[in-house]
């Protein structure tokens, strides 16, 4: 193990596979339909959790921040492991209260080295900021290196996503019913963004193909050094993968594929797809 360990959380989307290769914690947010609640990523997969969420009748999700006492936890046994310090990367801030709970249980051990950073972003923007603080780690930095690392990247990270319908933002109250209503007429299918945290719309094409033609415009402006694909059972997501590949000449090897996850899911819906592009810091 590094000295200094890197813990995130699931909205990062990042699979259990890249975390346990990369050496990263994640720690669940919690996610409840009806009744049932369950641990994002730990009781609920990516797959099960779009299995529920498309269900006939199914209740529409919820989302609740990770619990201090969870952070605290995994925190002391990273510790007990053998860790000297901790960097968390967390969902942003102004989405979620997860960075909150976070610094709530580092104050409850002030002796340790924990370093919390605030994303200011989500989904694979996280899990590529987690990773890069997990090769900073690596190469023996300090936590306040790899923090360093992590923040100046931090600011250069661009999501961008098309949606397939508007339903599941008026679901989650992040549209009226009139736009959405407005929005289905029109055909439109929105390129959404994130804005130093908060949900922004990047563009409204308003056909498919447009949608695709422009969300490819936008990636390709970013000059990338690494890029995630995110989609929610998009259909033909290997096809744009390719695609990006294309505009960007990034190879499609040094791309990750990412289903989106049940704590950024619920907002997107079915059928979204699109990709977070990190730039090199200047």
């Amino acid at each position: 193990m590094s000295r200094v360990a890197i813990v995130t959380d699931s909205a990062s989307d990042l699979t259990e596979q890249q975390a346990a290769s990369a050496g990263i914690t994640i720690v669940p947010l919690l996610v409840t339909f009806g009744e049932r609640e369950y641990r994002a990523g730990v009781d609920l997969s990516a797959e099960d959790f779009w299995r529920e969420l498309t269900a006939p009748g199914a209740p529409f999700p919820k989302t609740a921040a990770t619990a201090p006492g969870t952070f605290n936890e995994a925190f002391e046994s990273l510790f007990a492991g053998g860790a000297e310090e901790i960097v968390y990367v967390g969902v942003a801030s102004k989405l979620s209260a997860t960075v909150g709970s976070a610094i709530v249980a580092r104050d409850m051990t002030p002796e340790r080295k924990i370093h919390i950073v605030d994303s200011n972003t989500a989904s694979m923007g996280v899990g590529l900021l987690a990773m890069v603080a997990s090769e900073t780690a690596a190469t023996g930095a300090s936590g306040d290196e790899v923090v360093a690392s992590v923040e100046a990247r931090r600011d250069k990270i661009k999501l961008y996503v098309v949606l397939e319908t508007l339903e599941y933002l008026k679901r989650g109250g992040r549209i009226s019913p009139a736009r959405a209503a407005i929005g289905g007429v029109l055909s439109v299918k929105p390129i959404i963004t994130l804005d130093d945290g908060v949900v922004e719309t990047a563009d409204r094409p308003r056909t498919r193909g447009r949608a695709r033609e422009r969300l490819l415009e936008l990636i390709a402006a970013t000059k990338p050094e690494r890029i995630a694909i995110l989609h929610g059972q998009a259909a033909d997501v290997e096809d744009f993968a390719a695609e990006v590949a294309k505009v960007t000449g990034l190879p499609r090897e040094r791309m990750t594929l990412n289903l989106i996850g049940a704590s950024v899911g619920p907002h997107v819906g079915p059928g979204a797809y699109g990709a977070v592009a990190v730039t090199m810091p200047a």
